[in-house]
């Protein structure tokens, strides 16, 4: 499979804040962002008698699409296991779920019917794997061959279960790149939930990024006026599209923190053809506010 690989790096300005955009977006259309990096291993060390791939999460998961993709592309099965699959979308399936179910992938609810032979690899969810890190070290040795060690950067991403911000924050303190920090958010759950991700892929805390979180407490997957906005801000100040579901969050954080990003890198972790679903949700809620936008 072909990766556009390094993925480029452009310079942008967003509400006074001057950044560089680490284009993770554009690895490839159907496989990108952190879910590349992260599940880049699997593309060609899967061992020859696994027939099966399994993987679990949430039913809009943007690591069940690539992994769908992942298993099509090596002619394995796909099974994926949701806790919870509502109605509507059994009859009527949209997004990432739509997209995956095409590429062949088995749809079962109930982490209680999770199972797992020899001949079948069971991947955590959000590819929260210590494989991860063998795709995210490519990413750290781009940054630094891309930007030297003249500048001290500040690099920041979102984090579901964290694995991209620790393993980057690692693979660059293991290379000596002592000019990065890499700083993170907790978008699905809080900073202990990071801490205890975390610890389940790398006991020693010398390699975890700096974790930043907003004054308000926010839930993952339930919609924000004020996330909306700044997202539609963001599509029309800069002509990339971001992420509906973690990247506004981010971007708060940023902008709330901005005397600490004096050179900004962003990474842009994709997940955007999950936008669909979410921009759905949020135009029946709130309407077009790109109207008054």
């Amino acid at each position: 499979m072909q990766l556009n690989l390094p993925t480029p790096i452009e310079s942008y300005s967003f509400k006074g804040v001057d950044f560089l955009l680490k284009r993770d977006d554009l690895i490839s259309k159907e496989l990108s962002g952190n879910k590349a990096r992260k599940a880049y291993y699997y593309l060609n060390n899967i061992p020859r008698n696994i027939t099966t791939i399994k993987s679990f999460g949430s039913i809009q998961s943007n690591a069940m699409y690539s992994l769908s993709f992942i298993a099509k592309k090596l002619g394995l099965e796909y099974i994926y296991y949701a806790n919870h699959i509502p109605s509507l979308l059994r009859t009527k399936p949209v997004g990432n779920l739509k997209m995956a179910l095409e590429n062949g992938m088995k749809l079962i609810e109930g982490y209680e019917n999770i199972s797992c032979s020899e001949n079948e690899l069971l991947i955590n969810e959000g590819v929260a794997t210590k494989e991860a890190y063998y795709g995210v070290e490519i990413l750290a040795k781009e940054l630094i061959d891309e930007l030297g060690s003249q500048k001290e950067y500040q690099i920041f991403l979102s984090s579901g279960t964290g694995t991209t911000a620790l393993f980057l924050s690692k693979a660059l303190k293991v290379l000596n790149a002592k000019n990065f920090k890499v700083y993170t958010t907790p978008c699905v759950g809080d900073r202990d939930y990071l801490i205890k991700q975390f610890k389940e892929l790398e006991p020693d805390s010398k390699y975890y990024p700096y974790i930043l979180d907003t004054k308000k407490k926010y839930h993952f997957g339930k919609l924000y006026k004020e996330f909306y906005i700044l997202w539609l801000e963001l599509q029309k100040s800069i002509a990339v599209e971001f992420e509906l579901l973690y990247d506004p969050k981010s971007w708060m954080i940023i902008l709330e923190n901005r005397d600490i990003f004096k050179d900004l890198v962003y990474i842009h972790q994709g997940g955007v053809l999950g936008n669909s679903t979410m921009l759905a949700r949020y135009q029946k809620k709130y309407g077009d506010l790109n109207e008054n936008n």
